[in-house]
């Protein structure tokens, strides 16, 4: 690329360098600063004397030392290319990016082959990225210049593929262009950018949301041709040219799920078929996400001929408050679902989080819904603009505009400085103060208290005003609810009317249901009391029923749950009490009946929702420990210890199950603490189970026992329907192997007895139902071997007999129960399994025939079947499983029993490449988002697309995506993306 056009030196004959106003934090000690001085040291005489020159600016040396000790992914840049520095902190920052981008378009247009576009434009993004990351650390460009050259970055990469795409049609006489040097004037194709590439405010690692229509009688394609395939195909080359990850990387990522129905539409629609779809079907979230829309490549009379037909459909002719309601519910519910319910520092999201970005887009955005139809003037895109024309127009406050404007600003910075980090798409700030504290001064605070107290203050001053527009003095509605006879059914027309108002669409229906529930013969309000209680509640239990996402069959469902309901006194009482309950307990009765029939069995479950601690963090595993201990402390009898423990686990996955659906915690939290309450049980047994065996049978000299943890609890990613993979191991003198008590038992049989025992007090079923299911399959020599093992035995077979697909299972063994000497010995035989050398080219055989041989057994093709779909989670860890097998024994450091761990330990370690990485980690938490879900929520027989949409909403919700049909598409592209990587790293398939 030609470098010396206008613009790469500064007009004012002062570089970038001389005008860096800010910098990172840097500790005066830090060994950081000294590996980009080693970097320096390591550069030919003439650029690091050109460096030195540039690096005179203090600051310019502070930046380059902070990215060095903070920004991976920076640092790379600078490390890759010295002369590309160079000319950076030289260059007029202004003049250079357009020179930067239009070079880049000029190349694009003279090259011969796709291979060398995806290189150009790779290497202008890489360019611009350390471009716009130097103006924004230093201070140099605002954050909303940043944004607007980000999205410039993005509009011309878009055009140049798709004008490169359009040439290559039309050098194959597909398309008749009347232009051909701008084969997209009058073809018909409409790429409409959406969201933050619309408004022109991308943030550092966004992906680019497109929408593609065509507009089949309007185009210059050859006689024969269709239009759909022809443009489907022209759109998936584009985003194959800017998306594919090449030895450069990629341009920008490219989501094409905004479009109507994306699971079971084309990525290119025609535009008769979305003026359909929008004007019947289209949704309030579609409507906000209108408002930014830009034709931004294809055909420009087009795109803006189309902008202008859907415009009916986004601005509406009245004053649209029923707007409000959708937009705060949708945020309400993203808020609720990702875990956002408060404002923090640790683990806070930016985004979606209370206080966030999302909430200063929407107070815009819903306005400008509301009152746009009426005053075109709100019809505007950037969410700054939109806060001035608001103000300018009375509908906010000039202060209010003020306020909001500079905490976009600073909440917008800190989501990019957060994203330089690894060119990662994140908003969230680091889950632990040391973290923080690291970040604070990459954003170039001295410390995490100045930082957090900047960040406090503006996401409150967000969540302030926000909650002024959307929530008011009554958020319930509560307050003045009317009084009416709720006996009198159906046949009163004054309840009818009120059932209508609070949005029931069979109000008949409904006040059936609350003459039955008033006067019918409900077993659990056979107590007169509970009865009168129950009455009492019922205006405020169908207000929050109301509340529910679907009203009408929240009402069925509460109906099947009182009838199935053995004592209602103290579940009418708590709710009653607790009226914020009842939208949560319609939620968990509408979308996972399983919970539901567990609160109608043991009304007492609700205990742990009225909790304070429910809403909090997750109870480490020594809190549940002193938990547990103290369940079982007193019980009278070895029965009654197993009905307590049983009690126990069922409330645990209850309150877990019930903040996965509210979405309060997290995928990996849930697993991490359903893996906490099973290990505790564990142990708990283990050591319970041995006192008794060693009352009955004594004990034999130098015995220990230990079990190990396989599969899913030894990985820490349960679910709540995993069953339990263990091992028990177990060693003792062999010079003495009789047990000492009074029905003396002999060495393996011993231990064969106590593990039978162990296993019984699991799975005996009690009067409240079975512990766990367990599966030791996973023993040496599987079913056919003794159900114990002795240690000897265990490391013999490990060493000399065990299959590829048992070391596989080996990385995720954990130790959760023994002594502290016993466990030391087993972890070190399973590291000495797990360090050897091993054939790389076997190995990946071995991983790819076992893959191939679980197909067969268990099917691919359902791609809602997360775990073994071609490109799922089996694909993952195996992946992970191959890694660690074959790279262990030079780099032991890659080991963990966690997939996750493991892909982050690979990327650091240099064993799996950044781009594969990033497709795998980010699968891997969408899988276990939905996996969570799914496995509370659907038996095995059923379906997601045939269950309810309670159960849709809550997933679509949970895989972060607008709508279940967004959900599906997104699953499909990343199994996809999933089994390419498989393919590539264990059969040597390359990508086509």
């Amino acid at each position: 690329m030609n470098h010396s056009a206008p613009g790469n030196a500064d007009k004012h004959g002062e570089g970038l360098a001389a005008r860096f106003a800010e910098a990172p934090h840097i500790a005066a000690s830090t060994t950081d600063e000294r590996r980009f001085d080693t970097w320096l040291a390591d550069l030919e005489p003439a650029p690091s004397a050109r460096l030195d020159a540039l690096l005179v600016h203090p600051l310019a040396r502070d930046i380059l030392a902070g990215i060095a000790e903070f920004s991976p992914y920076l640092f790379d840049l600078v490390r890759a290319d010295a002369p590309r520095l160079i000319r950076l902190l030289a260059c007029d920052p202004d003049e250079y990016l357009a020179t930067l981008i239009a070079e880049a378009r000029g190349g694009v247009l003279a090259a011969t082959d796709e291979a060398e576009v995806m290189r150009l434009l790779r290497r202008m993004k890489a360019e611009a990225a350390l471009l716009i990351a130097l103006c924004d650390i230093g201070g140099v460009w605002p954050v909303i210049r940043v944004t607007a050259a980000l999205t410039d970055v993005a509009v011309s990469s878009v055009q140049a593929a798709l004008r490169y795409q359009l040439r290559q049609e039309a050098a194959r006489g597909k398309i008749l262009p009347p232009d051909p040097e701008a084969p997209e004037t009058g073809c018909g194709l409409i790429v409409l950018a959406m969201g933050k590439m619309g408004a022109g405010e991308l943030n550092y690692s966004s992906d680019i949301d497109l929408i593609v229509f065509f507009d089949p009688d309007n185009t210059t394609l050859a006689p024969d041709i269709e239009p759909q395939p022809f443009f489907v195909r022209v759109t998936q080359g584009m985003a194959r040219i800017l998306q594919q990850r090449t030895y450069d990387g990629y341009v920008f990522r490219v989501d094409l799920r905004l479009r109507p129905d994306p699971s079971s539409t084309q990525v290119a629609i025609s535009r008769d078929a979305a003026l359909h779809y929008y004007e019947r079907e289209g949704r309030t979230w579609e409507r906000a996400a209108m408002i930014k829309a830009r034709a931004c490549a294809g055909d420009p009379k087009a795109g803006e001929a189309l902008l202008a037909e859907i415009a009916p459909f986004v601005w509406r002719k009245h004053l649209d408050f029923a707007a409000l309601a959708d937009v705060h519910d949708m945020k309400r519910q993203m808020q609720t679902y990702r875990g956002q319910s408060e404002i923090a520092v640790e683990g806070h999201n930016v985004k979606v989080g209370r206080g966030g970005i999302r909430e200063i887009e929407f107070f815009a955005q819903t306005q400008q819904l509301i009152a746009g139809g009426r005053h075109p003037e709100l019809r505007v895109r950037p969410t700054l603009a939109a806060l001035n024309v608001l103000a300018a127009n009375n509908w906010i406050t000039f202060a209010a505009r003020d306020e909001l404007t500079i905490a976009y600003e600073f909440l917008r910075r800190v989501e990019h400085r957060l994203q330089m980090i690894a060119d990662e798409q994140t908003h969230a700030l680091p889950d632990d103060k040391e973290a923080v504290e690291r970040f604070a001064r990459f954003f170039g605070y001295p410390d995490r208290e100045a930082f957090a107290r900047d960040l406090l203050r503006q996401l409150e001053i967000v969540q302030s005003h926000y909650e002024k527009l959307f929530e008011g003095d009554d958020p319930t509605g509560t307050a003045k609810l009317p009084a009416l006879d709720y006996s009198a059914g159906p046949d009163d027309p004054r309840l009818l009317q009120y059932l209508t108002t609070l949005g029931f669409k069979k109000p008949a229906a409904v006040a059936q249901t609350l003459r039955d529930w008033i006067t019918g013969d409900y077993r659990a309000f056979r107590n007169e009391a509970t009865r009168s209680a129950f009455v009492d509640f019922v205006p405020a239990l169908i207000d929050g029923l109301a509340h529910a996402e679907e009203p009408d069959r929240a009402v069925v469902t509460f109906d099947h749950f009182l009838g199935a309901l053995q004592l209602g006194g103290r579940l009418i009482t708590l709710l009653a009490q607790n009226r914020d309950l009842v939208a949560l307990v319609a939620l968990v009765l509408g979308a996972a009946p399983r919970l539901g029939e567990m609160l109608a069995r043991k009304p007492q479950l609700m205990d742990g929702l009225i909790d304070p601690r429910f809403f909090g963090a997750m109870p480490d595993k020594q809190e549940l420990s002193e938990r547990l201990a103290a369940t079982v402390r007193d019980a009278s009898s070895y029965e009654e210890f197993l009905d307590r423990l049983r009690l126990f686990g069922q409330e645990s996955l209850f309150l877990i199950g019930t903040r996965i659906l509210s979405g309060t915690v997290s995928a990996q939290q849930a697993s991490t603490a359903f893996a906490d309450v099973a290990e505790g049980t564990v142990h708990t047994v283990h050591g319970l189970v041995a006192e008794r065996f060693a009352a009955q049978h004594g004990r034999i000299k130098g015995q220990e026992t230990a079990i190990i943890a396989m599969g899913r609890l030894g990985s820490r990613e349960m679910t709540a329907s995993s069953d339990l993979d263990l091992i028990l191991l177990y060693d003792f003198d062999s010079e003495a192997p009789d047990s000492d008590g009074p029905k003396s038992l002999h060495g393996a049989h011993y231990f064969a007895r106590f593990t039978q025992r162990l296993i019984s007090a699991f799975t005996t079923r009690t009067n409240y139902g079975v512990l766990y299911e367990i599966d030791m399959r996973l023993r040496p020599s599987g079913r056919a071997g003794p159900v114990a093992s002795s240690l000897a035995s265990f490391a013999d077979y490990q060493a000399n007999e065990a299959w590829t697909w048992e070391h596989m299972a080996l990385t995720r063994a954990r130790v959760v129960s023994s002594s502290d000497a016993f466990r030391e010995r087993i972890e070190r035989i399973i590291r000495d399994v797990l360090t050897r050398r091993r054939d790389p080219a076997v190995v990946a055989n071995d991983v790819a025939d076992m893959r191939r041989a679980i197909a067969q057994e268990k099917g691919e093709s359902d791609h809602w079947d997360l775990k073994y779909a071609a490109g799922g989670m089996v694909d993952i860890d195996f992946i992970a499983q191959y890694l660690q097998l074959v790279h262990a024994h030079d780099k032991p450091d890659i080991l963990d029993v966690g997939t996750m761990q493991v892909l982050d330990n690979a990327a650091r370690l240099g064993v799996l490449p950044q781009p594969e990485a990033e497709i795998l980690r980010a699968a891997a938490r969408l899988y276990h988002d939905l996996t969570q879900i799914l496995r509370l929520c659907v038996s095995d027989r059923s379906k997601p697309e045939t269950a309810g949409t309670d159960l849709q909403r809550v997933m679509a919700r949970a895989g972060d995506a607008p709508d279940f049909s967004s959900l599906e598409a997104r699953v499909k592209e990343t199994q996809s993306d999933v089994r390419r990587v498989f393919s590539a790293l264990l059969e040597g398939k390359q990508p086509a």
